[in-house]
């Protein structure tokens, strides 16, 4: 097939104009065209008064030698990739062996590919997950939610699909992608359940009502495949004889032999990752981020980012991406921009307060949200590679108390933040994140050097998006959890440095930053278990 980048097209177009398109880009009569399909489609708001849809198609031809050949030197007509996810162990090469079953601690985005590849090369993976089946974990998350009650093992960070689940469910990534494991995670998902307009959309999402359902079938799958899937199974220990991973303890009591074992934590389990480090694994401090959750009417967005396009269907809310780099050297980007959506409670722990965005497949809700965050480093928070984990804690447990201690987030109109004055009553914008939002100062919940760089990055954002820095948007403090605030580094057959048979994988780990990269990243490692596997 041959592969075609760039074909545009009005935003309102007919049914038939990318058939059209393509016969005129080509310079082909019709019956030589005998099918095609989207790859990617995009869209070009740069001009907002002429919006644009781009598409790339791979289409089927009946010469498509020769037409390559006159198209030689056209970057954008080339021989279509072959995408086509390929084993490196196909499950009929697996042979038996008296050897322990390879086990994958977690049960998020990382965790579910890496189990679904080793199920699927007849290894029979079991999974152990910390929190608990999907319905159940979400049953007790809205408990926080209304009535401010937390269950430290199943939230918004422990449990089925991990942090993703309640998130905006984003599939895409920045991450180099050259064998298409991308592909193979949207696939994937798309066989469970997922809407089919994710395998060629430019900024596919699912949305976290959606994605409870993947999730399920996901795990069906694993477990038709002989895989094992255990819940509120905590592990609490690893036992290592010279440098080699034996076993792992659970808080049951039981002790579960293992010579394989996939690390696929996520950023918030912090127990573990001291679990971990007491076992000699090791690790190292890395940046992250922290900051608030901003929230502003999707309508303004939509008219600043689209202009006569706001609300248009075929395009739905818009959202963006904005970077600053401040005077004081420290740089303030948004995170996890949620349009339509709301702000949650996203904490693990007792007394503490943590944000998130999350938003539904429709994002339909009122406001747009996103993390403004500012950029930290090891030399912020000295003390070695669980020194992050004491960081974070110090900010949230502030910000419960500055919330009122009880699961309140402190919030704040961004005129009055910029003003250095509490805020005493809300304007137009009504917060979205529950249990609630109690108005006060929040100059104290982060470092002067974060407050310092975001007070300039609102007004330099407002030269971006018209009406970002208007007095009634509210911040909601405080986001912690951008990413993982230590590397548990790996080599290259991506085993750790100095324990044998124990791969690191996903946020936790320092390897991935959201759900497309994490489910890649479950891959490849699932990927070098399995060769290691069969050959040691």
């Amino acid at each position: 097939m041959i592969h075609i980048t760039e074909l545009r097209l009005p935003l309102e177009h007919s049914e038939d104009a990318l058939h059209t398109a393509i016969l005129e880009r080509l310079a082909i009569a019709p019956e030589q065209l005998l099918s095609f399909e989207i790859f990617k489609r995009s869209y070009d708001a740069r001009k907002k008064s002429a919006l644009t849809f781009i598409y790339t198609v791979d289409v089927e031809v009946t010469e498509p030698e020769s037409l390559l050949k006159k198209f030689s030197g056209d970057p954008h007509i080339r021989p279509t990739p072959d995408t086509d996810y390929k084993f490196v162990l196909p499950a009929a090469h697996v042979t038996k062996q008296a050897r322990p079953r390879p086990v994958v601690i977690g049960f998020g985005p990382c965790g579910i590919f890496a189990a679904l590849l080793l199920a699927q090369m007849g290894l029979k993976p079991i999974v152990l997950e910390r929190g608990k089946a999907v319905r159940e974990r979400t049953q007790d998350t809205w408990k926080l939610w209304r009535k401010n009650i937390l269950n430290p093992e199943s939230n918004v960070q422990f449990g089925e699909g991990g942090a993703g689940t309640f998130s905006d469910g984003k599939l895409w990534s920045q991450i180099k992608d050259p064998k298409f494991y991308g592909r193979k995670v949207i696939r994937e998902f798309v066989k469970a359940g997922a809407p089919e307009e994710i395998l060629y959309v430019a900024k596919p999402h699912i949305g976290t009502f959606r994605l409870v359902g993947v999730v399920e079938k996901m795990r069906e799958e694993i477990i038709a495949l002989g895989g094992e899937i255990r819940f509120s199974q905590k592990v609490v220990g690893f036992e290592i004889e010279q440098q080699q991973i034996r076993a792992v303890q659970l808080e049951s009591g039981e002790v579960l032999a293992a010579d394989h074992v996939i690390v696929a934590l996520g950023h918030s389990a912090r127990d573990t990752f001291k679990v971990l480090h007491d076992a000699g694994v090791y690790m190292e401090a890395k940046p992250f981020s922290v900051g608030f959750r901003i929230e502003h009417p999707q309508s303004l967005i939509d008219r600043a980012r689209l202009g006569p396009y706001a609300g248009n269907t075929l395009i739905g809310a818009a959202d963006y991406k904005l970077v600053h780099h401040a005077s004081n050297g420290r740089a303030v980007y948004s995170f996890c921009m949620c349009p339509g959506g709301t702000v949650v409670a996203a904490t693990s722990e007792p007394n503490r307060v943590v944000t998130n965005g999350m938003s539904q497949y429709s994002r339909n809700e009122r406001n747009a949200n996103a993390g403004i965050v500012v950029g930290i480093t090891p030399e912020d928070y000295p003390g070695g590679p669980l020194a992050g984990l004491d960081f974070q804690r110090q900010i949230e447990s502030h910000a419960y108390v500055l919330g009122g201690s009880n699961y309140e987030a402190p919030g704040q109109l961004v005129g009055d933040f910029l003003m250095g004055r509490a805020s005493t009553e809300l304007g137009s914008v009504i917060p979205s994140y529950k249990p609630g939002v109690h108005l006060t100062d929040l100059a104290t919940s982060l470092p002067d050097y974060a407050i310092e760089a975001i007070r300039e990055a609102i007004p330099a954002f407002e030269k971006q998006i018209k009406g970002f820095s208007m007095h009634d948007a509210i911040l909601t403090g405080v986001e912690t959890r951008t990413s993982s605030p230590l590397r548990m580094t790996r080599g290259a057959d991506f085993q750790s440095l100095n324990v044998k048979g124990l791969y690191p994988a996903g946020e936790g780990a320092g390897y991935a930053g959201g759900i497309l990269s994490a489910g890649v990243d479950g891959i490849r490692v699932a990927e070098a278990l399995a060769l290691s596997y069969v050959s040691g």
